[in-house]
């Protein structure tokens, strides 16, 4: 059993811990978990990724208690079939999936996993549906994961209360290669606003601010898709996504209660406007955002290859120490663009 230290990466080494157990058979017990955060110890969504994982290849759980940091998991086979996860707070069903989607590499041929569950889909600290569905999941795909999530009710803070489903098949990984990409060519914007905001043309207002404010920016092209969708709490967020020959970046802002959606907007376009000026070129840039590389870690692990991005965040850097516990390697290089890279794939 694999001895493992939880203290310093968040929720985010266990999410890696539960995934990697999963694929590779490898029990593991993970001490001090969360023991960096505030309030440290297992929340409802962290135990939502345990339940979830657990279920979906037989484990043995032990110590998976609210507050617990500390929690002992020895998996058995992944298992194909439909599973339900309910959060019930707003946690974030994304990261759930995040611990789920690597177990892709586990399924046969023709066999399926499907988990359908309930909490927050656009909230804090959390990649919201728009990054996850068109930045993360076609990377993933690209390293020959079978991954469809499908978003049917949004869920804001603070009720959470969306619906989501994610659809895994059986993988064919291979090497995922995003180095120089060039240029970015276009940008999109994913204004999104509860109906009960619809009255104020928040979702407008977000992708008019965004599209003015890029166009300031650059000459590149810009779409915009405002949309209002049902939800249980009023809420909106805004998703810039920057579209290059081979890679994509994602930057997000999140409204909340009072804060206007053309500062919403200002989030994700300030995001973006310093990825792409920071290393003093207007345009050109590495594959991805730094959130899409801490997503990519685990993707990278199973499947090899090479990603560009801006700089390396602390949440590389634990999950890469995370990963060679499992018998993983990912090299890490600082630069201009910084390289995330995995020639030795883990065997699953």
């Amino acid at each position: 059993m694999l001895d493992l230290d939880g203290s310093a990466g968040g929720g985010q080494l266990l999410r890696t811990a539960l995934a990697l157990s999963a694929v590779t058979g490898r029990a593991f017990e993970m001490t001090g978990i969360r023991g960096d955060r505030p309030e440290p110890g297992l929340k409802s969504q962290h135990l939502a990724a345990v339940e979830a994982v657990a279920d979906a290849c037989d484990a043995d759980v032990a110590e998976a208690e609210y507050g617990s940091e500390t929690l002992t998991f020895e998996p058995g086979p992944v298992r194909p079939g439909e599973y339900e996860v309910d959060i019930d707070t707003a946690g974030s069903m994304l990261l759930v999936f995040d611990a789920l989607l690597p177990l892709s590499a586990a399924l046969d041929d023709d066999e399926e996993l499907v988990v359908r569950a309930t909490g927050g889909t656009d909230v804090k600290w959390a990649p919201t549906t728009d990054h996850y569905r068109r930045v993360k999941l076609p990377f993933a795909r690209r390293a020959g994961l079978d991954a469809r999530a499908t978003v049917s009710r949004r869920g804001f803070y603070p009720a959470g209360g969306g619906e989501a489903s994610l659809r895994l098949g059986s993988a064919d990984p291979h090497p995922l290669e995003l180095r120089d990409t060039g240029p970015v060519e276009r940008l999109s914007v994913h204004s999104v606003a509860a109906e009960a905001l619809a009255d104020a043309d928040v979702a407008e207002r977000g992708a008019r601010a965004a599209r003015q404010s890029l166009r300031d920016l650059t000459p590149l092209p810009v779409e915009t898709h405002p949309e209002y969708v049902e939800t249980d709490s009023p809420g909106a967020v805004l998703t810039v996504v920057a579209h290059g020959a081979d890679g994509r970046a994602g930057f997000t802002g999140l409204g909340e209660k009072g804060k206007p959606m053309e500062e919403v907007a200002g989030d994700a376009v300030g995001a973006f406007d310093r990825f792409r000026r920071a290393d003093g070129t207007a345009n050109d840039g590495p594959a991805v955002d730094g959130h899409t590389a801490d997503q990519l870690a685990v993707v990278l692990a199973l499947a090899g290859g090479e990603v560009t991005t801006r700089r390396l965040t602390d949440h590389l850097q634990t999950n890469r120490d995370l990963v060679a516990a499992f018998g993983g390697d990912l090299e890490l290089t600082e630069g201009d663009p910084a390289v995330v890279r995995c020639t030795d794939p883990l065997d699953t």
